[in-house]
């Protein structure tokens, strides 16, 4: 009798052993191990993919040797940098009809700017006329810039002559009537055992006998300023045409991209625009000071082009890219971080990377002592982009550009 009911307790038993619990740890078993094959296999697959990438990337040589430098924190935008859209109040002129208006100088009410495709044009009311071209064609593109020239800085002499700075050829002396022009400086001439790379901006005293002017490189020239920027090399220079002995003279060396240069009043010092140190220095080409240079302001809140003067006594500095603070500024993060220059340049172009700078114009009027009077903005550049250069002509700001397609034209009494 016991062992009948042993049989049925066995067979009672029998179906509890077997049940649906049994089977889910071996499914939950299989799920797993196959998440596991996946995650291998995806991951394997992906290293096969990234390794030849990795290995060219390691093996391509950078076109940039970048040197770490530090720059101060930059100032807090308040006060007289606080954001504003007065910039936005400006009008633009000549659209589509010109590109690159780089710097600004009038006779009279007539104003001559020099563009993208090699040319230095008159524009008397709303009437623009071709007055010289200093290169050679074919003109337009990147690859052609060298060829065709790029004025760039340009000022008017006590002669009433324009001086004309071109980024491939040289100085200019160019009549504001007949298109005449005359080579000064070539850019072929070796001066302190280097060649001139990179005119950039000049100046002309009143009596015509010296003209200060800017190479920003030895190195690069204008068409690769992404990687002279990047690569933040110290070899800029300040440079003085006499233009009675025809000799030039290296004032000074060893800047990080000197930009624009305006003359002090009383001749003896020059203002240069140090754009990769988001600075102006001073440099002493007469007097007791020559051969010296200090700093007349420190920690812009962005990085400076041309220098103008203002009808105040003080001086227009233009700037195309700032140094949010509030925010976050890629030119100053890389400052230290060599590497990852390296590695952008060996990955993007130059006109790709321009696309990652945030345009922001902004024009600072500053005083003698390098104090901010005020300043105008335009964030995100929505009417004024890519500013080069402010020339304060009749109660008016004439706002140039490296890039965009047109001229800005601000009424100072409306901001």
């Amino acid at each position: 009798m016991n062992e009948p009911e042993g049989l049925r307790f066995r067979r009672v038993n029998r179906p509890q052993v077997i049940t649906d619990e049994t089977h889910e740890p071996q499914y939950k078993s299989t799920s797993t191990y196959s998440g596991k094959v996946f995650k291998v296999t995806l991951l394997t697959l992906g290293g096969f993919l990234l390794f030849p990438l990795l290995v060219v990337v390691f093996l391509l040589e950078s076109p940039i040797q970048p040197e770490a430098f530090s720059l101060n924190e930059p100032p807090v935008m308040t006060g007289c940098f606080e954001p504003n859209l007065k910039l936005r109040e400006a009008e633009r002129l000549f659209e589509d009809q010109l590109v690159g208006p780089e710097s600004i100088a009038n006779i009279g009410d007539v104003l001559y700017t020099g563009t993208a495709d090699g040319k230095i044009v008159k524009i008397d009311g709303r009437k623009i006329t071709v007055l010289a071209t200093l290169g050679n064609p074919p003109c337009g593109s990147r690859e052609q810039e060298h060829v065709c020239g790029r004025p760039l800085g340009i000022k008017v002499g006590p002669n009433g002559t324009l001086f004309v700075a071109d980024a491939y050829l040289g100085l200019f002396e160019v009549n504001p009537v007949t298109g005449e022009s005359t080579l000064l400086v070539s850019t072929r001439k070796m001066v302190g055992g280097r060649r001139l790379s990179f005119v950039n901006d000049l100046d002309v005293t009143q009596d015509g006998k010296k003209v200060y002017f800017t190479d920003s490189s030895s190195r690069w020239q204008r068409r690769d300023y992404m990687s002279l920027i990047m690569e933040a090399t110290a070899d800029g220079r300040v440079l003085e045409y006499d233009t009675e002995t025809k000799e030039v003279t290296v004032m000074m060396e060893n800047l990080r991209f000197p930009n624009g240069i305006q003359l002090f009043p009383d001749e003896e010092s020059v203002l240069v625009a140090e754009t990769t140190m988001a600075r102006i220095r001073r440099v002493h080409v007469a007097g007791l000071n020559k051969g010296g240079m200090d700093t007349f302001i420190d920690n812009l809140p962005g990085f400076p082009d041309n220098i103008r003067r203002s009808s105040s006594g003080g001086y227009w500095v233009a700037m195309s890219a700032v140094r949010p603070n509030p925010g976050f500024s890629m030119l100053d993060f890389l400052s230290q971080r060599p590497w990852i220059k390296k590695l952008v340049f060996k990955l993007f172009s130059q006109d790709i990377l321009m696309k990652f700078v945030p345009r922001y114009s902004l024009v600072v009027e500053l005083q003698d002592g390098g104090t901010c009077v005020r300043s105008f903005h335009d964030p995100h550049g929505m009417v004024a982009a890519y500013i080069s250069e402010a020339h304060e002509h009749d109660g008016h700001l004439y706002l140039g550009s490296f890039r965009s397609p047109y001229l800005c034209k601000l009424d100072l009494s409306k901001v």
